[in-house]
């Protein structure tokens, strides 16, 4: 038997028992996590620093260090985001519908657990602990599988996770981690649908990518985020400038920062100086078409490719339209249905930007970066889905359940 057929059999036992605590004992093991997370954040760090050693001799890029990087506050971060999801109601058992037919039975819509979830991630560490809570809270057993690069870290939280788990009387196989670094590793857990329900990839392009394509396990596929803000001509622009900044610069790799801009024609020529002059004081690179190019004297050309990229960095695609039209169609040719943002005092506009842009979270007159389970109330999050089956948008605990029908008869039978 090999360590993840192992894995699966653990996992899928512990589900059931998982199914069956009460909202009581899992807010218990919940706050115990927590609290071993904050007790174990010097042999956490420790972890962490090894990965982060690796990762610049490996010469990652610093906002991927920004990602994998750990520090004091991000652990309190991790914790409050578990004492976030006790403080949520328990989905599990809540009836959705209820309705008797003609022939008397009783039928009811129930939230169930998913089961057994895989999670497929890069660098981010603080997701092993996010996604065990959401998970856990629901009702489901996790077999996660993190990046080689944060590998230390992941280790030391599971650790420190698993041992709550053991302190409070509950199967360690809640969670589970892969430790392996092996590619081949993680291709056969993209075929292990005998034991996993539903996996989940976190992380670039190329990772879900893979996924989607590889895996014999239903996907719910998250993450990419070519976000858009589209300034308009009606909008406050001294208002703006300082929900482009945070929205591109607050923190540069994650999947809600800015990454294109579009800017409507009647305000490029006030609006784009101060625009320019704020970027530059940030250091972001802009590529822009050539419009812009002509009060922006300094900025590169925008291609097609530039356009469509998530960039992840200091850098920022800007294009001038002459409509909201315009920028809708822009948006929904080169984003990837993840968070959009309209700047503007014209309701009118706004309302047409909510209904028609093809995107998870659609937003007026506020950053993108607000698309976070923890901002929603949602606590922490499993990621952010931009496909339309079977969740949307942050994925919280009603995401990470099903449902099923229970039928009470009175000895009836199907004429």
């Amino acid at each position: 038997m090999t360590d993840l057929e192992s894995m699966g059999q653990r996992a899928a036992a512990a589900k059931f028992e998982l199914q069956r605590l009460s909202a009581e004992k899992k807010n218990e093991a919940l706050k115990k996590a927590a609290e071993e997370l904050v007790a174990d954040t010097k042999h956490i760090l420790e972890e962490n620093g090894r990965d982060i050693k690796n990762g610049e001799k490996n010469g990652m890029h610093p906002g991927m260090i920004d990602r994998l990087r750990l520090t004091e506050d991000r652990i309190k971060g991790m914790a409050e985001g578990l004492h976030q999801i006790i403080a949520l109601d328990d989905p599990v058992g809540e009836v959705l519908e209820a309705f008797t037919r003609p022939n008397g039975l009783h039928i009811h819509k129930c939230r169930v657990p998913l089961g057994v979830i895989g999670i497929i991630y890069e660098s981010r560490p603080n997701v092993t602990a996010d996604a065990f809570g959401l998970c856990f809270k629901a009702g489901n057993a996790v077999i996660l599988k993190g990046g080689s690069d944060a590998v230390f870290s992941n280790i030391a939280i599971t650790a420190a996770i698993r041992g709550a788990l053991s302190a409070c009387g509950i199967c360690e196989d809640a969670i589970q981690l892969i430790e392996s670094t092996d590619r081949e590793v993680t291709a056969q857990f993209m075929k292990l649908n005998r034991y996993v329900d539903v996996l989940i990839p976190r992380g670039s392009s190329g990772l879900i990518q893979s996924v989607i394509a590889n895996s014999t396990i239903p996907v719910i596929e998250t993450g990419t985020g070519n976000c858009h803000i589209f300034v308009d001509e009606t909008a406050d622009i001294e208002k703006a400038l300082p929900i482009i900044i945070n929205a591109k610069t607050q923190r540069i790799g994650v999947c809600n920062a800015c990454e294109s801009l579009l800017v409507h024609k009647a305000v490029k020529e006030k609006f784009l100086p101060m625009l320019a002059k704020a970027l530059k004081e940030h250091s972001v690179e802009m590529r822009a078409d050539e419009e812009i190019r002509e009060i922006i004297t300094d900025a590169l050309p925008a291609t097609d490719e530039d356009y469509g990229t998530e960039y992840l960095d200091y850098i920022i695609s800007m294009k001038t339209v002459s409509s909201v039209d315009e920028a809708i169609a822009h948006i929904n040719k080169y984003g990837t249905k993840h968070s959009d943002a309209i700047l503007t005092q014209n309701k009118e506009n706004a309302d047409k930007f909510l209904r028609e842009v093809d995107a998870a979270c659609v937003y007026v007159n506020a950053s993108t970066r607000f698309s976070d389970g923890f901002e929603f109330g949602f606590g922490a999050e499993i990621g952010i889905s931009n496909q339309k089956l079977h969740a949307r948008g942050p994925m919280g605990l009603k995401e990470l359940t099903s449902y099923k029908y229970t039928i009470e008869g009175d000895w009836q039978v199907r004429p």
